[in-house]
């Protein structure tokens, strides 16, 4: 019963409207650095961790954690060579 007391603690705190809110900012911003071309998603966590100095450490894990996936779904699905590749003669 303390795994699902514990789950269920992390759950209530994962899911508060502020969090979700910069869950969904950092899948925004994921999405907008990760379809620049030869910008990785590591580049991409460095170049936004500014951002989550001024938050509490659980919203902050949270949307690094949105900044992460999406960076890395955009980066590995290859589109910023389908975006621009007609461009750059790829």
């Amino acid at each position: 019963m303390d795994f699902i007391s514990n789950l269920a603690l992390g759950l209530s705190a994962a899911l508060t409207p502020y969090n979700v809110l910069f869950c969904f900012v950092g899948t925004l911003l994921g999405t907008l650095v990760g379809v620049l071309p030869g910008i990785g998603p590591t580049a991409t966590i460095a170049m936004l961790l500014p951002i989550t100095l001024s938050l509490s450490p659980e919203t902050s894990l949270i949307m690094l954690a949105g900044i992460f996936c999406l960076a890395v779904f955009y980066y590995g699905l290859g589109l910023p060579v389908r975006l621009f590749g007609p461009w750059i003669g790829v």
